[in-house]
């Protein structure tokens, strides 16, 4: 997965609002170098794969190679949810910045179409991990 050596695996990301998930396999860029490269140079997310970029609240399509969708997450609940700040589908490769999302700690970069298919929204909650 590109930056393998920057980041760690976990095994998902759940909408639990509606029982739905968001991504399978989900790598976590957790290093400074990690969460600068995203997934700048790497080939497109397979359907059901996903990178968590922790500490975020905005991201950048410049030299991406492809289309991702985006949900922005508040900070961590007592129980270990994350509440959905903004969504973002089809952004596509090359074109500029995403606002910074006010209060985001973190985003889910998806392959595009995850969000319609999770029925993702704004004021849902997401469990990583």
């Amino acid at each position: 997965m590109g930056a393998a050596s920057a980041a760690a695996t976990a095994p998902a990301a759940a909408n639990e609002t509606r029982g739905t998930l968001l991504a399978e396999r989900l790598e976590l860029a957790t290093s400074l170098w990690a969460r600068f490269m995203g997934l700048m140079g790497r080939r497109p997310l397979s359907r059901g794969q996903g990178l968590w970029l922790s500490g975020t609240n905005g991201i950048h399509m410049f030299f991406m190679r492809f289309p991702i969708d985006a949900v922005f997450l508040g900070r961590q609940t007592g129980d270990g949810t994350r509440p959905v700040l903004s969504v973002h589908r089809g952004l596509r490769a090359w074109v500029g910045m995403v606002p910074l999302v006010r209060g985001a700690d973190g985003v889910l970069e998806l392959p595009v179409g995850a969000i319609e298919a999770s029925g993702t929204e704004r004021g849902d909650v997401v469990r990583i991990g």
